[in-house]
């Protein structure tokens, strides 16, 4: 089979059409150094670049968000968001973990039942719209080297207790507000649904891979009632309004956690591509299992974060087991999605390209 490139791969993946290798791939700023750093030592043809990409922007007339920098927890750096509406005004903070680039909430926006009245004003404030002019961007910078990877808003009742609650005061304020819960989860859900109908018109026009809800799966924290009520039902209704404009794309979901619980819901519903699925010792649900379970499913799946910590030998042997439990699908994408050790790439990329490249193809 003639070489392909990754872009030619990564998108032949989430086609289901076949490909001369398995991709590999990651996140553009997962491992916090430039893909440049990268490709100086591994080749620029041999990691490829998912960059996200979001479907729909937003105003809010009427509302506004001002940040200023603060002294995070810990001795970290931080920074406190303030949301300014006719209803009053809300803040959370944040600390930033230099090593991991990643960003963790510290104080949320709703600190008392009260204050959902105005994130329920600020939501019903919101209007959202096509933004294709970043996919079309990112579409032509990346060339050969990638593909958007192209997000949806987050399902309600993640988008609630990760942006705006915690955990404790949601599931509360669920139990002893359910009205006013109701409708802030109705009217997060009425913006989801809105992020589906523009994520398809630009589908119609323009090659988008998938369209990806970053829902970060996690069955212990969702629980089955919420995940059938806030999620499913979601994925579901693009599902069907692909099948309606016969729009053949993947209806493609973040799941980085752990998904045991959700395995015949995850069947029966219009998922058909998981991505960032993270497989042990991480997390609970082997690539083996996912083959079997759900063959029409298209699998990312994001190389444990942990065991790149291992010696080399280990880090080719996981990796092999990962390649032989997917077989010569076409279904596997290799990727690293999941916030692996700083600077540990240098280290482990080695055994998995020679992974990859040992197990060959074509696939699919």
């Amino acid at each position: 089979m003639q070489a392909m490139t990754m872009h030619e791969r990564m998108i032949a993946h989430a086609q289901g059409k076949q490909q001369d290798r398995v991709p590999f791939c990651q996140y553009e700023n997962v491992n916090r150094c430039p893909m440049s750093d990268i490709w100086d030592v591994f080749g620029r043809a041999n990691v490829g670049i998912l960059r996200h990409t979001e479907v729909a922007g937003f105003k809010t007339p009427n509302c506004s968000i001002t940040e200023d920098q603060i002294p995070g927890t810990h001795g970290l750096s931080g920074f406190k968001r303030t949301l300014h509406t006719p209803k009053g005004e809300l803040t959370a903070e944040w600390c930033i973990q230099p090593d991991l680039g990643t960003q963790m909430i510290s104080t949320h926006y709703v600190k008392e039942p009260k204050d959902w009245e105005i994130v329920l004003y600020y939501f019903r404030d919101k209007q959202i719209f096509d933004n294709r002019q970043e996919f079309i961007d990112n579409w032509k910078d990346l060339g050969d080297d990638g593909i958007p990877h192209t997000r949806l808003v987050s399902s309600p009742y993640q988008r609630a207790w990760v942006n705006w609650s915690g955990l404790e005061n949601l599931v509360l304020h669920m139990m002893d507000y359910p009205d006013l819960l109701d409708d802030v989860l109705s009217e997060m859900g009425k913006h989801c649904s809105q992020a589906i109908d523009i994520g398809l018109d630009m589908a119609a026009e323009l090659p988008v891979p998938y369209l990806n809800f970053s829902d970060n799966l996690s069955a212990p924290i969702m629980g089955m009632t919420n995940f059938l009520k806030y999620y499913v039902p979601f994925y579901n209704e693009m599902s069907e309004k692909l099948a309606e404009r016969k729009i053949d794309i993947p209806v493609c979901c973040h799941t980085d956690g752990d998904m045991k619980p959700f395995w015949d819901e995850i069947d029966k519903s219009g998922l058909t591509m998981i991505e960032s699925f993270t497989p042990p010792p991480d997390n609970d649900t082997p690539v083996a299992k996912a083959v079997e379970m759900w063959p029409y499913m298209k699998l990312g799946v994001n190389f444990p974060s942990s065991v790149h910590l291992c010696d080399e030998d280990k880090i080719y042997e996981r990796a092999m087991e990962i390649l032989n439990d997917a077989g010569h699908t076409g279904r596997l994408r290799m990727q690293i999605s999941e916030n692996p050790p700083p600077g540990r790439w240098r280290y482990s990329y080695k055994p998995l390209l020679k992974a990859i490249n040992d197990f060959g193809g074509p696939v699919g």
